[in-house]
């Protein structure tokens, strides 16, 4: 049997997932968003992490419930482990239900992204559209989630995500055709979501918008965090000053 952590157990997980170099991780681990699931209420040997489709798996795969924890999903899931153990187990259980493919994780360090740089993307905003730091009314928009489900769906509302996210939004004729979000939030920073209207790419559109979320989190001393699903987005952040640090094995699970 599997238990839901409460926030004062998940602090007491961080030890189990102190190899993960996720903020994701973190911000569920100190209690802003999504659940924990765990063996043993006092004394836990194995743990799962759910904040939206991302699901992290650490602890003994050993253990009775790690198969249980393993089929406690979300529609559509990007689980990630640190152990061959765990992915030999998620390739086991979940097999001929699975994509293992590489995202990428860069280093985290704000000294990394400059200013002045970001100053200068922010200039190149093509004629006809218009940048706008997403509010009550832009959040509820329906093109804005025309474009990426993820942009406020972590939070527990709109108002809950301008009280507590950030974003910024492009729009063209009174819709939105690009935006940067906080996908999720931890003490020191955020993790960015950002996606582009297909009509409306290769105009720099994405570079614009994050260039304006990251200034914003680092104006407010906040960490803008960027975990790269593919190359066109690893070669972003690289472009807007992000290290790469390594791959990593992911597995979407349907």
């Amino acid at each position: 049997m599997i238990y839901k952590a409460d926030n004062k157990l998940r602090k007491k997980l961080l030890p189990m997932f102190e190899e993960f170099d996720s903020t994701v991780v973190l911000s569920c681990l100190q209690g802003h968003m999504g659940t924990a699931w765990v063996d043993d209420l006092n004394k836990p040997t194995v743990a799962q992490l759910i904040v939206g489709i991302f699901v992290f798996y650490a602890g003994n795969s050993k253990a009775k419930e790690s198969d249980e924890l393993l089929y406690n999903l979300p529609d559509f899931t990007l689980a990630i482990a640190n152990t061959e153990e765990w992915k030999e187990k998620i390739e086991s259980v979940h097999k001929g239900y699975f994509e293992k493919f590489q995202r990428f994780e860069f280093h985290k360090n704000s000294s990394h992204l400059n200013k002045a740089d970001l100053n200068e993307y922010l200039k190149q905003i093509p004629e006809g559209y218009k940048l706008v730091q997403i509010d009550s009314q832009i959040a509820k928009d329906p093109t804005l989630h025309g474009l990426s489900e993820d942009f406020i769906s972590q939070f527990n509302s709109v108002n809950d995500f301008v009280k507590r996210g950030i974003g910024f939004a492009i729009l063209k004729e009174g819709e939105i055709v690009c935006g940067a979000t906080s996908y999720s939030i931890f003490d020191d920073g955020i993790e960015i979501e950002i996606a582009t209207h297909p009509n409306h790419r290769r105009k720099g559109l994405a570079t614009i918008a994050a260039s304006a979320l990251i200034k914003e989190c680092l104006n407010r001393d906040l960490y803008p965090s960027w975990d790269g699903a593919n190359f066109e987005s690893a070669r972003l952040a690289e472009k807007l000053g992000y290290q790469l640090k390594t791959t990593y094995d992911t597995y979407f699970i349907e």
